[in-house]
């Protein structure tokens, strides 16, 4: 299986400087790879590949109009743009709204890759990073990477400097467990488990919310081009930075203790990005459940562990026995006039999307009837 393995990059102030005109060159190629597109469609009604864009950059390099120092991370450019109209003509012909693909700023360019590790880039005896036109970088190496190095991407994030290996390595399965369950996630609690367990919902942007208000008023405030704006800037996408950091330090934690207790585990196939859109947007994207279930999905494969995504209709207004128990948004517990259930509405939810999962693998219910007994519920 393939991972990331994310190290923080300590450049000098010379290294810093030939990384961001690095990142500047990987910029302005991007856009003349877009701008050779429009003007091959608008002057001769001819589509542009990747191909006949990449023959182009032995005779560029050579006539020196590009200083990006790798001929790899040159293609890997291309690639991008190529992804890029891939991914606009698909939206095209699925009726959706295209998006054009748009020429990018240097201030918003900020990573390249370097697509096969050694090439340009490899890691010293002396723990730095030797890169192609920037030298041997000090990296901080928290952790050992595991696996075969395959890829590396230098990025840049509210000023600071990273390095991403992706590597290639074996699968490390957990100890077996018999255990299963279903999750329900929500605003109130971030997740409410089948054995009625509730994960606390952090709220990290609700709580920064205050410190982000203050950041953006001071760059609004700021000229435009100025020094002092750039460095309110940088400040703001320091908090940003520091709620991301939180919300997926947050993920990955909940993310390993599921895995590490549950077999089985089910959650709902929700479509976090129309709920996104709504009236909750602001708390559907706060509590962050795409990057959640993103990550327990890839815990979950390399633990071994079966995981199991079940449709969400329906979920919340049908008891676990399988009798419609309807209710409005606001009515927070669960009561079933035909088995008796009575539980917290996110509880319910949880036993149901469970019970939609062990139907799946054709199981029930350990128990005689479709309803968990009283001492599993307590």
């Amino acid at each position: 299986m393939r991972k990331n393995f994310k190290y923080r990059l300590y450049p000098t102030a010379a290294q810093s400087g030939a990384l961001d005109h690095q990142l500047a060159e990987a910029c302005r190629l991007y856009n003349a790879a877009i701008q050779e597109r429009r003007d091959a469609y608008r002057i001769s009604h001819k589509s542009i590949n990747y191909y006949d864009q990449a023959n182009q950059l032995k005779e560029i390099r050579a006539d020196g109009d590009l200083a990006l120092a790798n001929f790899s991370c040159c293609q890997d450019v291309l690639r991008r743009v190529d992804k890029t109209f891939n991914a606009f003509f698909d939206r095209v012909k699925n009726g959706q709204t295209p998006g054009y693909p748009r020429f990018r700023p240097v201030s918003r360019y900020d990573s390249i890759t370097f697509p096969s590790y050694g090439d340009g880039c490899k890691l010293l005896d002396n723990g730095k990073l030797r890169l192609q036109g920037v030298g041997a970088v000090k990296v901080k190496l928290h952790r050992p990477i595991e696996g075969e190095i395959k890829t590396v991407t230098i990025k840049r994030e509210a000023g600071k400097w990273y390095a991403v290996f992706s590597v290639e390595c074996e699968a490390k399965p957990s100890p077996a467990s018999t255990e299963a369950t279903g999750i329900d996630v929500g605003l109130t609690a971030f997740a409410t488990l089948a054995d009625g367990t509730e994960i606390e919902n952090p709220r990290y942007y609700k709580e920064a919310q205050a410190k982000l208000r203050r950041a953006q008023r001071k760059v609004a405030r700021r000229k435009r081009g100025g020094n002092n704006r750039k460095k309110a800037v940088r400040e703001l996408q320091r908090a940003h930075a520091h709620v991301r950091n939180q919300r997926e330090d947050f993920a990955h934690k909940a993310a390993r203790t599921l895995v590490v207790l549950f077999g089985l585990i089910v959650i709902e196939n929700l479509n976090i990005k129309g709920l996104a859109a709504g009236m909750l947007a602001k708390s559907v994207n706060d509590a962050g459940w795409s990057s959640f279930i993103a990550k327990l999905t890839y815990k979950a494969a390399e633990a071994g562990r079966v995981l199991l995504k079940v449709p969400p209709h329906g979920t919340s207004q049908r008891c676990v026995c399988g009798a419609p128990n309807p209710k409005t948004l606001s009515q927070r517990w669960h009561h079933c006039e035909s088995c008796g259930l009575s539980v917290p509405r996110d509880h319910a939810s949880a036993l149901e999307i469970l019970r939609l999962g062990l139907s799946l693998l054709g199981e029930t219910w350990p128990v005689a009837a479709s309803v968990p007994n009283e001492a599993a519920l307590l």
